[in-house]
């Protein structure tokens, strides 16, 4: 891997993140599944999502932006989704993945998520994941952030992820990020967190 550089999407051209996104799976949602929630999302068209995606990174001025973008050697290559949990819509409800078992304020914007990460193609099983993670977790601490969750996906029986189900990360990813499980609320999620 060349030089490694991450940024705040609200510092980069939006084109460099539509880069990252491409036509694939991420493409398609322009990362707006969680911030919508099923319903509305599922409805909206893939140009509608994408203007909604731009007008979440391009706040400079903003305390908070959508993600990071990684470049590598000024090749933009992967994304973080990490912003104030309650930005995400889908896990603000009744989801049993973020709140089975749990009772804090489900509005509190002091409290950080990560929803999913992207790494194109040829880019991936370098541990790109990884770097994106540790930037996730100093990025919302320099931006207030109390702390930060990851909702990463086990695999089933100890088999493989694909890579479309690792796009919420895996735990690993997560504790190499120095974040700790708190909960396993189904048999293949976790939620994994840190406090400061």
């Amino acid at each position: 891997m060349g030089e490694l550089v991450i940024r705040p999407a609200d510092e980069v051209p939006f084109d460099d993140l539509q880069a990252v996104l491409g036509s694939s799976a991420a493409g398609r949602c322009q990362c707006q599944r969680q911030v919508l929630g099923d319903a509305v999302w599922w409805h909206m068209p893939v140009e509608e999502r994408r203007m909604r995606l731009a007008e979440q990174t391009s706040d400079p001025e903003s305390s908070t932006t959508s993600g990071l973008v990684a470049f590598e050697d000024s090749e933009p290559i992967g994304w973080v989704a990490v912003a104030p949990r309650p930005t995400y819509r889908r896990y603000y409800g009744r989801s049993p993945v973020v709140w089975s078992g749990r009772q804090e304020d489900r509005g509190d914007p002091t409290v950080w998520a990560v929803a999913c990460f992207v790494v194109r193609a040829g880019h991936r099983g370098q541990g790109l994941m990884y770097e994106l993670a540790r930037a996730a977790v100093d990025f919302a601490r320099s931006r207030g952030a109390t702390a930060l969750e990851g909702y990463p996906v086990v695999a089933p029986g100890g088999g493989e992820i694909v890579w479309d189900e690792a796009s919420v990360g895996t735990p690993q990813v997560f504790a190499a990020a120095g974040m700790e499980q708190v909960t396993a609320p189904t048999v293949r999620r976790r939620v994994m967190r840190i406090d400061w």
